[in-house]
Parts: structure tokens; C-alpha cells; sequence
């Protein structure tokens, strides 16, 4: 097996650049937290894993002779870095549907003032958004979708997703990410909805009850009962959001593997 990685270096290598690519886009693996030493060790062991299910006789004008590292090599392994980086990229747009809707929930609690630095996004997050992205992060790990897409999904890639194809089909790829986009907004607009319309309710309420008895100045009263109310909401819905979750991955990781499927031909 090293026998043949050493004879085919520059496969290796192309396959260790899409792997190491993704990673630095990836959800948790893009963390500071995480060394770059270890990012090579997991990408290096990744490509070493799937290395004998690649097929790379497309590029075997460019890799196999005696200038491997020519400029079209060059090319051909910006091309995989950048496969590598909208696999990752889309994954990160699943995670910030629910880091959106966190930020929604928390705008309409009163929360959205309190913000920090969120490890997981790397931006300044409210408290609601850190919380819904930590759910999201442990169903994620919870339910094998990150096994799934280290194994079924880099390997779908290598069959259908190469960097001729990628600039045969510039404008597919646009469309991709943005219904990605859209299914962002979507999402985390569906994640809120529960919650935002429970506080509009009560909000509305309030309103009306500081109109008709001014002196019971509800302002004052006001936040205590959106948070306690908004944390009761969070806790009932908690089941169906978790399904929400692991339904939005499902209906990412699909949209993916029809991406590949297309671009194959319609090939599994």
C-alpha cells in the first residue's frame, strides 16, 4: 500500500488537498482549538484511507509523466482545494440556519445585546445562537453524519467531482450555493417561528394591558416574563427541534449526493 502511494505521489497529494480543504471550512474542525498539525495527521489519514477508490485517469495527461509538478498541476490542485472548500462550505451553511434562528429567538427575548465570541461560527454570536449551534453540533456528531460525510460523501466526490468538471459546470455550482443560501434563511426562520410568535403574543399583551391600567408598569416586568416564557417555549420544543435538526442535515447531505449524481451523470 505505501509502495503505491509513493509511486503515485501526486495523487496522494491531490486527494490530501481536498481533504485538508474541507477541513479548514468545516464546522468544529475549523476551530482554532484545533492544530494544524492535527488537521494534516486527520487529512493525510483520510487520503491515505480512500486513496485506492479514486479514479484520477482523467487527469492522466497531467500527473503521469516526467513534469508532475508543472502548472497544470498547479491548476489542477487549486481546483481540488476549491472542491474541497465548497463541501465544507456548504456544511457551514447548515450550521448558520441555526445560529440565525438563535440570533432571532435571542432578538426577541431581550437576550441580543448579551453576545461573545462564539468558538464553533468564530464570530460574535448571541447566547441563543451559541446554544442552538452546540445542539446542533452534538446531533451532528450524535447521529453518524460526520462518519457519513468523511467516508460516503469524499468518496462520492472523487467519482463525479474533479476540477475539469468544476469549470464545466461554474454556474451549477452558483446555483448550489445559492438555494443553499435560501434554505439557510428558511430554516432558521422556521426555528424561530414557534418562539417569536409565542413573545409576539405575549408582547402584544402586554400592550395592551399598559394601555388600559398604566399604573402597573409592565415595562419593568416585561423582559423577566419574555425570558422566562422564551426558555418554557425552548424546552417543550425541544424534541421537534432536535428532529428538525437531524432532518436538515439529512436534506443537506441528499441535496449533496444529487449534486454528484449530476455532474456523474447519473451514476452512483
Amino acid at each position: 500500500m505505501l509502495d503505491n502511494v509513493l509511486m503515485h505521489s501526486s495523487v496522494f497529494l491531490l486527494i490530501f488537498i481536498r481533504c485538508f480543504t474541507m477541513l479548514l471550512t468545516l464546522p468544529l474542525f475549523s476551530m482554532r482549538v484545533v492544530s494544524g498539525v492535527t488537521k494534516v495527521a486527520l487529512s493525510g489519514y483520510m487520503a491515505f484511507i480512500i486513496f485506492n477508490t479514486v479514479d484520477f485517469s482523467l487527469y492522466s495527461t497531467f500527473l503521469f509523466n516526467d513534469e508532475v509538478f508543472s502548472l497544470h498541476f498547479v491548476l489542477i490542485a487549486l481546483g481540488e482545494g476549491l472542491i474541497g472548500v465548497i463541501m465544507g462550505f456548504y456544511i457551514s451553511i447548515i450550521f448558520a440556519a441555526f445560529s440565525t434562528s438563535g440570533q432571532l429567538t435571542a432578538f426577541q427575548m431581550g437576550f441580543s445585546a448579551a453576545s461573545s465570541y462564539d468558538s464553533l461560527s468564530q464570530v460574535e454570536n448571541p447566547l441563543m445562537g451559541q446554544f442552538f449551534n452546540f445542539v446542533a453540533m452534538f446531533v451532528f456528531l450524535q447521529t453518524d453524519f460526520l462518519q457519513i460525510l468523511f467516508t460516503r460523501g469524499l468518496i462520492a466526490s472523487y467519482k463525479s467531482l474533479n476540477a475539469v468538471t468544476l469549470v464545466a459546470h461554474n454556474n451549477d455550482f452558483l446555483n448550489f450555493l445559492f438555494k443553499g443560501l435560501t434554505k439557510l434563511f428558511a430554516d432558521a426562520f422556521v426555528i424561530s417561528l414557534p418562539i417569536m410568535g409565542t413573545l409576539l403574543m405575549i408582547t402584544l399583551c402586554m400592550g395592551l394591558l399598559s394601555k388600559a391600567a398604566p399604573q402597573m408598569h409592565l415595562l419593568s416586568e416585561g423582559f423577566p416574563i419574555m425570558i422566562l416564557v422564551g426558555f418554557v417555549v425552548i424546552v417543550m420544543s425541544m424534541p421537534a427541534l432536535i428532529n428538525f435538526f437531524s432532518r436538515s442535515f439529512y436534506q443537506g447531505f441528499v441535496i449533496l449526493e444529487k449534486l454528484f449524481i449530476s455532474f456523474s451523470g447519473g451514476i452512483r
